[in-house]
């Protein structure tokens, strides 16, 4: 049986090694970590134009008229968008929009539903 290796989220040793208390070590710098609170930690946060935390999957309105390149009209206030998808960046929703298509919005411009 071969020990999976992770990155050392500290020094970014790339040997750390699964110990027997479900945590990892790292053999360079000695810090222990556990995936699950390392995942939790670094997990990606974004919020709407009211604060709101928005997740994968939620449905958002638009909240001012947003001109798209190429296209000789504008996405409308109040355009409801579903089923979003959040990504790392400064746009950071990935989405379709009716009579628009696939896009990227910036979360300061939607407000969830």
């Amino acid at each position: 049986m071969q020990e999976e290796i992770t990155p050392c989220p500290q020094c970014k040793s790339p040997y750390g090694y699964p110990t027997d208390n479900n945590l990892y070590a790292c053999p360079e710098c000695g810090f222990e970590w556990s995936p699950e609170e390392l995942a939790a930690e670094y997990a990606l946060v974004v919020k709407d134009a009211n604060g709101n935390i928005l997740k994968d999957g939620d449905d958002v309105s638009i909240i001012k008229d947003l001109p798209v390149k190429g296209f000789p009209k504008s996405i409308k206030v109040g355009t409801k968008v579903k089923n979003i998808r959040l990504v790392e960046g400064d746009h950071n929703i990935d989405c379709k929009v009716d009579g628009f298509g696939a896009m990227a919005l910036k979360s300061e411009f939607v407000k969830k539903v």
